[in-house]
């Protein structure tokens, strides 16, 4: 209650402008139910009603999972050694149902995308042995370049800040000479970052090498 009528919605920073009693509609998902988090998962905020009527149309299937998003998200990681770095925890929920979506996909050979880098973590804080379980509690894992991915196949994620954690999970993900180069190429271009800005698809390093 308190946190509702003193809190302020995280505007990234090229929005000059004060928070609005509008941004709070604006700065939740589509698929946001479950109150938690300080900071939306924003690859989420790409999606709407017409985009997921016109993805059912094409078959695509979704599991759901449970977010909270903690202020850590906004940490830079400011240790030379990564390895010694520690991460945030992050409170989430992935049901049996989710967990079952997930695996029925991977063993029918089709790709899981995880829709931001949250989506990643909780997914492969809940995998063992190449599959997903149930999972409630919290996460402190923290993906770099050299992590071996159990579950995930392809990345929708946002542009994130230099030195963030979030940047190196996507290194790890999509290898950091491919990743460096989108982001030159979405510089040059004017891409917008952060919260509300441009999305990239990312594929797995050894798959984007061999497409290249």
């Amino acid at each position: 209650e308190i946190l509702e009528r003193i809190g302020h919605t995280p505007l990234p920073p090229y929005i000059t402008r004060a928070d609005e009693p509008g941004d709070r509609e604006r700065y939740q998902t589509i698929f946001a139910r479950v109150p938690g988090a300080v900071a939306a998962p924003t690859a989420g905020l790409h999606f709407d009603a017409a985009m997921l009527a016109r993805l059912d149309a094409m078959g695509v299937e979704r599991a759901f999972v449970t977010l909270h998003v903690g202020a850590g998200t906004f940490q830079p990681v400011r240790v030379e050694d990564i390895s010694g770095h520690r991460l945030h925890a992050e409170l989430l929920t992935v049901g049996e149902a989710a967990a079952a979506r997930v695996n029925a996909a991977k063993g029918a050979g089709r790709r899981v995308i995880a829709v931001g880098t949250t989506v990643v973590r909780a997914l492969e804080t809940a995998a063992t042995d190449g599959r997903v379980g149930p999972y409630a509690g919290a996460t402190d894992i923290f993906i770099y370049p050299g992590y071996r991915f159990r579950i995930v196949d392809a990345l929708l994620t946002n542009f994130h800040l230099p030195e963030s954690s979030l940047l190196m999970l996507v290194c790890a993900f999509g290898g950091t000479e491919h990743v460096l180069d989108a982001y030159r190429h979405a510089v040059e271009q004017k891409f917008r970052f952060y919260s509300y800005g441009d999305a990239m698809f990312v594929l797995p390093q050894f798959q984007a090498a061999s497409s290249k």
